[in-house]
């Protein structure tokens, strides 16, 4: 068994890496790297692979930066099976055409610019980066996904299976266990995905994997120490409260899956408690809208806080001063409102969609506040603005940065350093090697520590393209 460490390397973004085993090639994940525009295009439209050799596809939850690229590796000739709960499979067959709308609206929009500029300088360089893949390149590969329920034993490749369970992170994400017979005996491979953290809204809790003798490990936030998740609330509201107060409108970047869902549950229960006033509130996604369908038919994965709602016969989703928004023209009707506001919309990075017109047009007044929620990689627009730096680009113009920027960080979806260790705690003993990836490498660097203080492991932080053979 061999892996190449080829996505999520010194970065958080791209996760994909690739598992050669008897004879097959399998992909743990299949990522976007987001990043510099031109960049980020040459990494997710070279594969340094021929994708028509590539069997199977282990996915491990529906998030961009793990599963975005999967159009890209069907328009290049791969036609075997992804693996991956149902939850999983749903969400994908919003998100991966959504992901390739949004390029197609982009590249058009950074064209007509482009144009416009030619106009005035026919020396202007020329910025416009192509859709990666097309609506019709993702519908090609939703026939493929493969739904496997949790803690099911699957045969993936002759000898080799794989089993999961609930990561933790968001609706449908796993951490997995993929097992191969060698002459010496069985090998056995974890790869943790996105692990999630205790109490978080909406989805259960992560479950522990069965024991392993190899481990590849996301190291996201592998240097710090989240706040509280019951804090939460109260952070919140006085966000809310005190850009109310001033007459501004609250802008907040968040993904459409499983951030989205977790601020509107948030909202709704301090609406009901009174606790911030009744201003109208707004997801302007159509992506977070069919989301939030998929959460609505797949309450296996919900805690029991909010299997609470279901039994009362309440919408988690759904409260009188809140609206879903799907036609552009509304969209565009929120501008002119008068008054507080608060607007929830995506990419939660900040790196396309609706959000970037929101930024555009609310940025530059102090009496707004744009809401981080959840973590900003490098060079994207969500970390300059989370860095608060004065000046930041939206489609290309400079714009001054006056609205308050404020975080919430409880929210995140990936485990600090101690959750991380305390999620490995019960398979760590038969580990002979951790492998960390998706992290910055302060953060990657950090965790190594710790877990060779904690458990005395030998811990490797892989680079692009390493290999690593697994005995």
């Amino acid at each position: 068994m061999k892996v190449t460490f080829w996505g999520a390397t010194g970065t958080v973004t791209g996760s994909m890496h690739e598992l050669q085993v008897n004879g097959k090639r399998l992909l743990l994940d299949c990522g976007l790297y987001q990043g510099r525009r031109q960049q980020a295009y040459e990494r997710n439209a070279n594969f340094p692979f021929a994708a028509s050799r590539v069997d199977a596809v282990l996915l491990s939850h529906a998030h961009i930066d793990h599963s975005g690229n999967l159009p890209t590796l069907g328009k290049n000739g791969f036609s075997g099976p992804i693996y991956t709960t149902a939850a999983t499979a749903d969400l994908c067959r919003s998100m991966l055409p959504d992901s390739a709308y949004l390029q197609e609206k982009d590249a058009l929009f950074l064209a007509k610019r482009h144009h416009r500029r030619k106009l005035v300088d026919p020396a202007a360089e020329d910025g416009v980066v192509p859709p990666l893949y097309s609506t019709a390149d993702a519908e090609r590969v939703l026939p493929l996904f493969h739904p496997v329920p949790h803690y099911q034993e699957t045969e993936v490749a002759p000898g080799v299976t794989y089993r999961t369970c609930d990561a933790g992170h968001m609706l449908g994400s796993t951490a997995m266990v993929v097992e191969a017979q060698n002459s010496r005996g069985p090998v056995r491979l974890a790869f943790s995905g996105d692990v999630g953290r205790p109490g978080l809204p909406i989805i259960r809790d992560p479950d522990p994997l069965p024991q392993a003798d190899y481990l590849i490990l996301e190291s996201t936030y592998g240097d710090r120490l989240h706040k509280d998740v019951g804090t939460v609330s109260d952070k919140l509201a006085d966000i809310v409260n005190r850009t109310a107060a001033r007459g501004g409108r609250l802008i907040v970047p968040a993904f459409a899956v499983g951030r989205t869902q977790q601020l509107v549950l948030l909202l709704h229960e301090l609406i009901d408690a009174n606790r911030i006033p009744s201003i109208p509130i707004f997801v302007d996604s159509p992506l977070a809208v069919n989301v939030t369908e998929a959460f609505r038919a797949h309450t296996e994965h919900f805690d029991e806080e909010t299997r609470r709602y279901l039994l009362e016969g309440a919408d988690p989703f759904g409260f009188a001063r809140l609206r879903y928004i799907r036609d552009v023209a509304e969209s565009k009707a929120l501008n002119d409102l008068r008054g507080p506001c608060l607007v929830i919309s995506a990419s939660g990075m900040c790196e396309g969609g609706r959000i970037l017109h929101h930024l555009r047009n609310n940025l530059e007044d102090p009496r707004n506040t744009i809401l981080i929620t959840g973590f900003q990689a490098q060079n994207t627009l969500g970390r300059k603005i989370a860095e608060k730096q004065p000046e930041v680009p939206i489609f290309g113009e400079p714009m001054r940065l006056r609205a308050e920027v404020a975080k919430l960080n409880e929210l995140s979806g990936h485990a600090d350093q101690h959750e991380l260790l305390a999620w490995m705690k019960p398979f760590a003993r038969g580990l002979k090697r951790v492998f960390l990836v998706h992290g910055e490498p302060a953060q990657s660097a950090a965790l190594a520590r710790a877990i060779q203080n904690q458990y005395d492991l030998e811990v490797a932080i892989p680079t692009r393209g390493e290999i690593a053979d697994l005995a």
